[in-house]
């Protein structure tokens, strides 16, 4: 799978998540009213987290909202803050996956920043799953506990002490949109190890000549056998002063200037 793919792979599978977050935050049905030794009633109740409402059998549904917010539990408020949470971080991570993406050529944006933008919205997209696989998961764990303690309250004598609630459907949209956010997180992470240049990846080691530039001077040159012998130089009055170069080397006459 190519990086362009992977990576806009992500982004559409974090955008269904992260939208069925918010579709699952605004749902009512977080809980719904057990009618297992009831199925035949007049008044349905079913909740969200941010209203209650009523369904008679006539077909009208009146719905009412908390009024509250220090009335209500911790562990209920705990989990609007995870969802809340979930959502804002997942839209972040949507806007800088779109200035991310490698399609999308904006300005004389290098690899290397689509890299680490990628990476940046990759992690958001894991924190936010993660925020809605917790919160709806917390507010499961109310139910159970509330479910068994009022079965045994009914087994005990206490009949309709109080209702029962089970999971409502707004459970399962957000188990499913937190485990989709999650994926394309991980996809954009791995998306952004294609979109690091090659040359980034290692550390280039350059060589210089450790000698120092030595400069010759060029002469008649005569072409020989290679077998005659070393005509000798004399040293006297005719020796000239060895002139220097222009890198400040001593540089000699050749044997020939002499001949």
């Amino acid at each position: 799978m190519s990086t362009t793919i992977c990576q806009v792979m992500g982004f559409i599978v974090s955008s269904l998540g992260v939208a069925g977050c918010m579709v699952s935050t605004a749902m009512d049905m977080w809980s719904t009213q057990d009618l297992y030794d009831n199925p035949v009633t007049a008044v349905f109740q079913y909740q969200g987290l941010w209203r209650s409402c009523v369904r008679q059998s006539s077909g009208f549904t009146e719905c009412r909202p908390y009024f509250t917010i220090l009335g209500l539990p911790a562990m209920f408020q705990a989990v609007r803050a995870l969802m809340i949470v979930g959502i804002v971080l997942g839209i972040l991570g949507l806007f800088v996956c779109i200035f991310a993406l490698k399609c999308i050529r904006i300005g004389s944006m290098e690899d290397s920043a689509k890299a680490n933008m990628t990476l940046t919205s990759g992690i958001m997209f894991i924190v936010a799953g993660l925020c809605a696989i917790t919160g709806v998961s917390v507010f499961a764990n109310m139910l159970v506990t509330n479910f068994w303690m009022s079965t045994t309250n009914m087994y005990q004598g206490m009949q309709n002490v109080q209702n029962r609630y089970t999971f409502g459907s707004a459970l399962f949209v957000g188990w499913v949109a937190g485990g989709l956010t999650l994926v394309g997180g991980i996809m954009m992470c791995l998306a952004c190890r294609g979109l690091i240049p090659e040359e980034s990846r290692y550390k280039a080691v350059s060589y210089n000549a450790s000698g120092r530039n030595i400069s010759y001077r060029t002469g008649p040159y005569k072409v020989g056998s290679g077998y005659e012998p070393e005509t000798k130089t004399r040293k006297g009055a005719g020796y000239e002063e060895a002139a220097r170069s222009e890198d400040g080397r001593r540089s000699y006459p050749s044997k020939y200037d002499y001949v």
